[in-house]
């Protein structure tokens, strides 16, 4: 069973998280959702319960992927968090999957974990930022290890793409036909 890490924070847009958090389940993975406080408010006033606080996550611990939903206040709250920067340099380091929706591919770029010349997508508010990076429109954008996505008008198609990555086609194609994504 794929193990992934889904930070959240203040600020984090509630439908990215919940949707990555659900489908991902759904398809079988374990998901660890790691927050900044014992309860998180999102953008739009949802509360989340954590299962843990990003900082208790210990150096040894591994997951398959890391998935940050965006949100602008979350995404500015997750580039000043050192123990989530070491979290992810230590994943990169180990060549795992990262993925990225929103505002939060900002996390990668300004923990310096783009690879030069990366295929990337983002919300449109953000996209002047990775000018020096290879910017696409399409919905969700693969580079290596790092998948992106615009917003949360695109979370379902970013979270099947992440599971086809974790687990395979058919999980994906299941989890789409059960939720009635397509007939």
């Amino acid at each position: 069973m794929p193990k992934v890490l889904v930070p959240i924070s203040n600020g984090t847009e509630e439908m990215e998280a919940v949707i990555i958090i659900d489908m991902l389940r759904r398809g079988g993975c374990e998901v660890v959702v790691a927050g900044d406080g014992d309860v998180v408010v999102c953008a739009w006033g949802v509360r989340l319960l954590p299962d843990i606080m990003i900082e208790d996550i210990a150096d040894d611990d591994t997951f398959d992927a890391i998935v940050l939903p965006g949100g602008s206040q979350g995404v500015s709250n997750f580039t000043r968090s050192s123990a989530l920067e070491s979290i992810l340099q230590r994943h990169t380091s180990a060549k795992g999957l990262i993925g990225a929706i929103c505002a939060a591919p900002l996390v990668l770029h300004d923990f310096g974990l783009l690879p030069a010349k990366a295929v990337v997508t983002s919300h449109p508010g953000v996209a002047e930022t990775f000018a020096p990076y290879t910017y696409t429109l399409d919905r969700v954008a693969s580079d290596g290890n790092i998948v992106t996505s615009r917003g949360a008008g695109t979370a379902f198609e970013f979270s099947l793409a992440l599971l086809r990555r974790l687990a395979d086609e058919n999980s994906a194609r299941r989890v789409a036909s059960d939720i009635v994504m397509y007939e």
